[in-house]
C-alpha cells in the first residue's frame, strides 16, 4: 500500500509540475526576448564606455610614463657624455704637463674648452624636450 501511496504522489507531483513549464504565447516570448536583447545591450554599452574610458586613462598614463622614461635616459645620457669628456679632460690636462710655456697653456685651455663643450652639450641635451 505505501508503495501504491508513493507512485501515486509522484505521479500527481509530475503532473503538476509538468504544468509549470508550459510553452508560452509566441507574442510574450517575442517580447521577453526583446526586453532580453534590450537589457544585454544596455550593459554591453556601459561596458563598452568604460572600456573606453579605461583605456583612454591607460594611454595617457603609459604616454606619461614613456615620456618620464625618455626624460631620465637623455639625463642620464648626458651625464655618461660629462663624465667621459672629465675623465679625457683629467687625461689631456696630464699630457700637458710635458709641455712647457706658451705650449702647455694652449694645451690647457684646448683641453678645458674641448670639456667646457661637452657640457654644454649635455646642459643641452638635459634641457630640450623630448
Amino acid at each position: 500500500m505505501k508503495t501504491t501511496l508513493t507512485l501515486g504522489a509522484t505521479v500527481i507531483a509530475a503532473l503538476i509540475l509538468s504544468g509549470c513549464n508550459q510553452a508560452k504565447s509566441p507574442e510574450t516570448v517575442h517580447r521577453d526576448v526583446a526586453n532580453a536583447n534590450a537589457s544585454a545591450d544596455k550593459e554591453v554599452g556601459k561596458a563598452e564606455s568604460r572600456q573606453s574610458r579605461v583605456d583612454a586613462s591607460a594611454n595617457e598614463k603609459l604616454a606619461t610614463a614613456e615620456d618620464k622614461a625618455d626624460a631620465q635616459k637623455a639625463d642620464a645620457a648626458a651625464d655618461t657624455m660629462v663624465a667621459e669628456a672629465e675623465g679625457a679632460n683629467k687625461v689631456a690636462l696630464a699630457k700637458c704637463e710635458a709641455l712647457s710655456g706658451t705650449a702647455q697653456s694652449a694645451c690647457r685651455d684646448q683641453a678645458n674648452a674641448a670639456l667646457d663643450m661637452a657640457k654644454a652639450k649635455a646642459k643641452g641635451i638635459k634641457a630640450s624636450p623630448n
